[in-house]
């Protein structure tokens, strides 16, 4: 209660504090948010209906491996082997729009796509995402040098996908110059992959075969995302983590008089550590409490706007969730009470002249 009425009683300081802790607290959330948002959207497109992923030997991306797709035909003979499929993923500027998504797969993997209206693509046409469609209000659409026909459009989970277009893996090759980005292999239950993956090895020696986990845990451009992710988080939260600490310290010091006339009245400093650790533990609770609510709302709304194409979304972990909110608790409580502390340390008559001087 008492912690309370010191809130209100400086109410303006109160609200620096508490705009400095949200200002620190979203960083982090936001920045660790959209890259493992981009990290999740690419891996649920991969292990979507594949188990086993074949990729050109010694390429870091996806976007520049060239698999042969006859090998297709070979996969699909092996015991064990429930379904496979081609893609190749590419980037290219379509109508008005600077970059989108290109998706060639095989037509056994078309029916993936969620059909919104229309049909599905033949050779010359496109399916549209329906993030993308909602900008693109056209019958026809120039991909290249080439135009393509709109079937229709479709939805799908992945803002990726839905920002982009799809169609026959002959037109993706035609536009990119390769046969295939790479190959989806989905096995039955039951069987050892180990040995698929073996058997699949032995076709071609320029081929590159694993399952789609281990992929995801080894895929460079993954690796490259989260240690950027990592380093700009992190600084940004340092340098947040230290300027809740400072305005803290800075706070706590001009109050001075007021600790001194507690000394003077005979309060004790455990009841003065005591109070202002429960005034920073309200403040940085509630301070955290409203930046998660507001990060969480602006990821909500974050693959709805239109110009980002969906392309960029983000989900918290809980891991980051909780360690967020030690270290915000940390800091807040470093930067109060060692000042606080050496403050209920000094003659009660000092902090009196020094907080008024």
């Amino acid at each position: 209660m008492i912690a309370l009425k010191a809130l209100s009683k400086n109410k303006f300081k109160s609200l620096l504090i508490f705009s400095s802790i949200t200002i620190a607290v979203m960083a982090i959330f936001l920045i660790s948010a959209v890259s493992q948002g981009i990290i999740g959207m690419y891996s649920k497109m991969i292990k979507t209906d594949g188990d086993i992923i074949v990729t050109q030997k010694g390429i870091a991306d996806t976007f520049f491996s060239n698999v042969d797709i006859k090998l297709l035909e070979k996969i699909s003979n092996i015991d064990g082997v429930k379904s496979s499929y081609g893609m190749i993923v590419g980037a290219s500027p379509i109508a008005h729009i600077p970059i989108a998504g290109v998706y060639g797969t095989t037509k056994n993997h078309l029916a993936h796509y969620n059909i919104l209206n229309g049909n599905y693509p033949e050779l010359g046409e496109v399916l549209l995402g329906s993030n993308l469609a909602n900008q693109i209000k056209q019958d026809k659409v120039k991909i290249g040098s080439k135009s393509f026909k709109v079937s229709g459009n479709f939805h799908s989970s992945v803002g990726f996908e839905d920002g982009g277009v799809v169609m026959n893996i002959e037109d993706a090759g035609k536009l990119f110059s390769r046969s295939a980005s790479f190959l989806l292999v989905s096995i039955d239950k039951g069987k050892n992959v180990d040995s698929i993956v073996n058997k699949i090895l032995k076709f071609n020696n320029d081929i590159e075969v694993k399952t789609t986990k281990n992929f995801i845990k080894e895929y460079n451009q993954f690796k490259i995302i989260e240690n950027s992710s990592l380093v700009i988080s992190s600084l940004a939260f340092a340098m947040g983590l230290m300027g809740i600490a400072s305005v803290m310290s800075m706070i706590v010091n001009s109050r001075k008089e007021e600790f001194g006339i507690m000394r003077a009245l005979g309060k004790s400093r455990v009841f003065i550590i005591k109070n202002l650790f429960f005034e920073t533990l309200i403040m940085s609770l509630t301070a955290y409490l409203f930046a998660l609510v507001l990060s969480l709302i602006v990821l909500m709304i974050l693959p709805n706007i239109e110009i980002l194409q969906g392309y960029v979304s983000g989900s918290l972990s809980v891991e980051i969730i909780v360690y967020v909110l030690i270290s915000t608790i940390f800091m807040s409580l470093l930067g109060s009470l060692i000042p606080a502390w050496i403050a209920s340390k000094t003659d009660p008559i000092l902090l009196i002249n020094q907080g008024c001087s």
